[in-house]
């Protein structure tokens, strides 16, 4: 290398996501910058012996309730005769086709490695010792990106027990983020404002008047997000990644005129939902 000379920046999605080690089950973590053709997941552990089953899942969110969309799920069992592994994929709340891969090097009480390889439309389990490299087909849950700003219309408007599911991607360097929600004149009762400048997180009123929420700043450039907004009787419940992060009142009459949906900012969306 010559003096002077730069060397090309590594990419983002090369950049390896540091370890976890003994970490408590169930456990739950975002992966940087998403699954993409190249990237791998290392998992070392221990089988109890008495272990009937175990798995992991490769999931669009975090939260509970509604369940999110699991692209991969991986689950291992050993109270059959024949111990075995299945790989499916659950679809807005409907499992698909299941693959059942028997004869893997998985025994009860035994130390494991598994490497999860991921291409452009399949996964390999590679397993120490086995001699088998199963293949998985995940369905395609999110294969195009979301125009921004994105409108969606709400034709009945809201009501109680309705979930708004927003997932996508913050851009490398983001300015702000809103998600707000329209009545028939075009009034805009509900605004969720996201700001990275100064790390806060507010319902904006009509007027513009700003009521932060008291919440840890859940937002992070080149990371993976769920926003799910409850309707329920007196106003709207919100929730970060799983995480409850507060409430806006609204009377059922004005949830009912609600007919839009807008978002925009610094985001890459791949779900909008409700």
């Amino acid at each position: 290398m010559s003096p002077g000379e730069n060397l090309d920046p590594i990419p983002d999605t090369f950049i390896l996501q540091p370890p976890v080690f003994h970490p408590m089950v169930p456990y739950v973590t975002t992966i940087f910058g998403g699954l993409h053709a190249g990237k791998m997941v290392m998992l070392q552990g221990v089988v109890p012996l008495c272990a009937r089953r175990f798995q992991v899942d490769f999931q669009c969110g975090c939260s509970l309730c509604p369940r999110p969309d699991i692209a991969i799920h991986f689950n291992p069992r050993f109270h059959t005769t024949k111990p075995h592994v299945i790989c499916n994929t659950l679809y807005y709340g409907q499992w698909q086709t299941e693959a059942r891969w028997p004869g893997l090097d998985l025994q009860k009480g035994a130390s494991f490695l598994i490497v999860f390889l991921f291409e452009n439309e399949e996964m390999k389990p590679f397993m120490e010792g086995s001699k088998e490299y199963p293949v998985g087909h995940p369905f395609l849950l999110y294969s195009h990106r979301l125009e921004v700003p994105c409108s969606r219309a709400l034709p009945q408007g809201l009501w109680p027990g309705q979930v708004i599911i927003v997932r996508g991607l913050i851009l490398q360097e983001p300015k702000d983020f809103t998600l707000s929600l329209r009545d028939e004149t075009a009034h805009v009762p509900v605004t969720l404002r996201v700001s990275f400048a100064d790390k806060t997180l507010a319902w904006v009123s009509p007027w513009g008047r700003k009521k932060l929420i008291s919440a840890p700043f859940l937002f992070y450039p080149q990371r993976f997000f769920e926003v799910l907004l409850l309707c329920q009787e007196g106003g709207l419940k919100l929730a970060l990644n799983g995480q409850r992060l507060g409430a806006t009142s609204l009377d059922q009459q004005a949830l009912e005129r609600l007919r839009e949906l807008r978002i925009s900012g610094s985001v890459q969306l791949y779900c909008v939902h409700y």
